[in-house]
């Protein structure tokens, strides 16, 4: 089985993502990335999946190349990376297609968690193969 195809989707940035100096606040990315991961993860897993497996990050890493202002429209794209034990990686892209800039991009990683019992858990290998690539 292949990994998920990558994800999209379109936000504007509004007034109340700005910060002081009218840029989009680095919370605000934060969010993105993962408002983007849980829309891919919800979009990909079958319900039997989302119901047994939850996903928290155990880290970000975010480099910013160029400032969002306040109207624009960006696409936030995201895609699967190399899974170790217990650890996913997810990476994120965030464009302005007016300009065709790469403004950010992150690599977060995850970590699956059972909902019920609030703590880290082994992934069924259906997921594992369609969540991550291949290692070398």
């Amino acid at each position: 089985m292949l990994t998920v195809d990558p994800f999209e989707m379109s936000v504007q940035v509004a007034d109340s993502d700005l910060d002081q100096l009218g840029h989009v606040n680095n919370i605000v990315y934060v969010r993105w990335v993962q408002d983007v991961a849980v829309a891919h993860w919800q979009s990909a897993a079958t319900p039997e999946e989302q119901a047994r497996v939850a996903w928290v990050v155990l880290r970000h890493e975010i480099d910013y190349h160029a400032p969002a202002l306040l109207g624009d429209r960006l696409n936030i794209r995201t895609w699967v990376g190399k899974a170790s034990g217990l650890r996913f990686e997810r990476h994120t892209a965030v464009n302005r297609p007016s300009d065709g800039k790469t403004l950010a991009r992150a690599l977060t990683l995850w970590c699956p968690i059972d909902p019920a019992a609030g703590r880290p858990c082994r992934v069924p290998e259906s997921v594992r193969l369609r969540f991550a690539v291949a290692s070398e």
